[in-house]
């Protein structure tokens, strides 16, 4: 973003990368596909770079307001001082954070999630299933990230991403407004899990895996971590891959 300004030039789109997608190797792969979606469309975006802080999301579900309103406070400061307007993230924590929480405290941006971004390019007919892998008649199962879903609404914009594929889309018992949770969410991912008879991962894990599919579909980075666990957990690495919804976009256009 800094060396856009120093050109004189503004994006159409800031992209939020995110804690996860900045430093965790796994979802560095998911953001690489988004930006190679941005390249192919061709749309002018950016990201902060080092500007970029925690939206604060992790401190607030674990009860620490004051830490939140810190990191809050001091992006919104970096955001407004750039006069951005759109922002687009891969992850629904950062997304519902931005879009639901910073108004309170003065940052007013038009928040979307990259899967609605991804929908909205397949229904302008800028991205093609085409070119690159094929996903016909493949079984895939999509997983409702609970601050997507349940917190914001959104279960037709992937769900789309992924019909327009041709592939089989296999729905797990509990979706959509009934979808069940990871075990990730509400800082849940940074702590032990309390005892109990099984963990939350796996449970979900096995809803997902009576569906026989070949890949369950992600769209929350924190949701790809508890997945992936849970197919390890069942020793199925080899049958059943854990992919986002960017990365199979990415893959389907040939990018």
């Amino acid at each position: 973003m800094a060396e856009m300004v120093a050109k004189g030039e503004a994006p159409d789109i800031l992209f939020w990368v995110g804690c996860a997608g900045s430093f965790d190797e796994r979802a560095q792969r998911i953001t690489r596909d988004i930006c190679k979606i941005l390249q192919h469309v061709g749309m002018k975006y950016a990201i902060l770079g080092t500007e970029e802080s925690c939206t604060g999301d992790p401190a607030k579900r674990a009860g620490n307001e004051f830490l939140f309103q810190m990191q809050a406070m001091a992006n919104i400061q970096v955001l407004d001082g750039y006069e951005i307007k759109s922002i687009v993230t891969a992850c629904p924590h950062c997304f519902n954070t931005l879009k639901n929480e910073y108004p309170a405290l003065g940052g007013h941006y038009t928040v979307i999630h990259h899967t609605q971004l991804i929908q909205q390019l397949i229904d302008e007919g800028k991205l093609k299933a085409e070119g690159g892998e094929s996903f016909k008649g493949r079984r895939i199962t999509y997983h409702d990230p609970c601050y997507l879903g349940r917190g914001n609404g959104i279960y037709e914009a992937p769900r789309k991403a992924l019909e327009s594929l041709d592939a089989q889309l296999v729905e797990m018992k509990r979706c959509r407004s009934n979808g069940l949770c990871c075990g990730a969410g509400g800082a849940q991912l940074f702590k032990e899990p309390e005892n109990g008879d099984k963990d939350i991962h796996v449970e979900r894990i096995e809803e997902a895996l009576e569906t026989q599919p070949e890949i369950v579909a992600a769209a929350c980075p924190f949701c790809m971590t508890m997945l992936r666990d849970g197919v390890k957990a069942k020793e199925k690495e080899q049958e059943v891959q854990v992919l986002d919804i960017a990365e199979i976009t990415a893959r389907a256009n040939g990018l």
